[in-house]
């Protein structure tokens, strides 16, 4: 019976998250302080530095990074390129693409671990800030004071709004970014409106959903799956030396029976570090993101026991098999292979990139206009589109048999701009087979700067009449 329905009971939880009952587990792991630690604390705040400076910097008085959508304007490395331009930009993202992949084919998933701006500003701007406020153990405890937590709450918002802005320059650039920051709300409600929202998705993320980003929503790990195979780099658990685990009552009790006992005493710190609330014990899972925690955790560990070191560590599974694992991987070369090309596309459309684009564009109306002593005259309309940061004069003339009426057609095109020349070609009605025929023109965009287009005239058939 419907009524009669009732919801199954788990023994145990789901995901690292969840509670058996369905409820969220919030996660508070501890602190740990070791080599790895100090590598990722310097890789952290280095990348927080370079993101917090780099809409500041200037390339021939441009950012580095600029997607500027408003103008569709994106600059890249003192380059800037237009929306016509935007397969550029799809390879960029490709070779990016592709780089994480390898790296993930080859070290795991490094970049959820070291690089990822979750895991930077998570582990290493909001917890340590949260630990220091509320001071240990009272975190989810409930045991400080209200007027920390008031004070917790009010730094992380400011936090949140620099992240906010810092975020939001690399898409409107910071001189605009200032004079919003200096002016009233009321004088650009809209930009102010994305400000705020941004704001509140970095507070929500940061303070209230944290993990359940990487274990919930991300797709990478779940790509991991399909990345890794048994010779990529990983954080695991040696289970042929820790196996059997027990603790130092368990130990003494197998001593007495004459059974031997694996090296991991059952300490559990290395799923209290854990900041997905993992046990790495249990082998490879998607919501390790190889922080390399537990392993500075249980190397503590292993040292204070007089124990080798190594418990937990980088390594491969086909290593922690005892097996030999393979150097020369089809997934790797491929992955090389691809990126290669990637990078090769990208340099040849650079290479090839040129200043001024000129295009035909298409025309509605009068096709031609056959005039007295069999000329044809043809309108053209050529598409100018300028990738320059200064306005170029372009000159238009006509090749051959082929003249532009006037001789010559001058237009002033504007800085990163486009716009359409209206012309007019003439050209001998003999010149015509069917109805059309292909003419050059060169099109002059400064002293040093000449190039030729081809397009197509319409004219009568068969030559037109007598």
């Amino acid at each position: 019976m419907p009524g009669d329905f009732t919801l199954p009971q788990l023994d145990e939880r789901v995901l690292s998250t969840l509670n058996a009952d369905g409820s969220r587990r919030w996660i508070d792991p501890k602190a740990v302080r070791g080599p790895l630690h100090s590598a990722r604390a310097v890789v952290a705040w280095s990348l927080i530095a370079v993101f917090t400076v780099l809409p500041w910097m200037r390339i021939d008085g441009k950012p580095p990074i600029l997607l500027d959508v408003m103008t569709r304007h994106f600059t890249v490395f003192g380059t800037t390129f237009r929306p016509t331009e935007t397969l550029l930009l799809a390879l960029l993202l490709l070779v990016v693409f592709v780089s994480v992949f390898l790296a993930t084919a080859v070290l795991g998933r490094v970049w959820c671990g070291w690089g990822c701006p979750q895991t930077v500003y998570l582990e290493f701007v909001y917890r340590p800030l949260e630990r220091l406020v509320l001071g240990k153990g009272a975190v989810r405890s409930g045991g400080a004071a209200t007027w920390r937590r008031i004070a917790l709450y009010a730094l992380f918002l400011l936090i949140s709004a620099h992240l906010a802005n810092t975020f939001l320059a690399y898409f409107v650039g910071t001189d605009r970014l200032v004079q919003w920051t200096l002016r009233s709300p009321a004088e650009h409600p809209a930009a102010f409106a994305v400000f705020a929202i941004t704001t509140g998705l970095m507070m929500f993320d940061f303070v209230f959903f944290r993990e359940q980003l990487c274990t919930l929503v991300c797709p990478y790990g779940r790509f991991q799956s399909v990345l890794l195979d048994r010779d990529s780099m990983i954080v695991t658990y040696d289970s042929r030396r820790g196996e059997p685990r027990a603790n130092a009552i368990e130990r003494k009790a197998m001593a007495a029976e004459g059974k031997p006992a694996g090296d991991c005493i059952e300490c559990s710190w290395c799923q209290q570090v854990c900041p997905t609330g993992i046990d790495i014990r249990d082998g490879l899972q998607l919501e390790c993101i190889h922080c390399t925690q537990c392993i500075d955790a249980c190397n503590a560990v292993m040292e204070k026991v007089g124990k080798p070191k190594g418990l937990i560590r980088y390594s491969t599974q086909s290593r922690i098999e005892g097996l030999k694992g393979r150097v020369f991987r089809y997934r790797v070369a491929i992955y090389v292979a691809v990126l290669g090309a990637l990078i090769a596309a990208m340099a040849l459309l650079l290479d090839r990139r040129v200043p001024v684009l000129v295009e035909q564009a298409r025309m509605i109306g009068v096709n031609f206009t056959e005039l007295p002593g069999g000329v044809v005259r043809s309108p053209v309309r050529l598409l100018l589109e300028n990738r320059t940061e200064a306005d170029v004069w372009a000159t238009v003339r006509g090749t051959g048999d082929a003249q532009v009426e006037g001789s010559e057609v001058r237009a002033l095109i504007p800085a990163l701009e486009a716009m359409q020349v209206d012309m007019a070609v003439l050209s001998p009605a003999s010149s015509f087979g069917r109805g059309s025929r292909s003419a050059t023109l060169r099109v002059e965009t400064g002293a040093d700067s000449s190039r030729e287009v081809t397009v197509r005239l319409a004219g009568p058939f068969g030559g037109g009449s007598p």
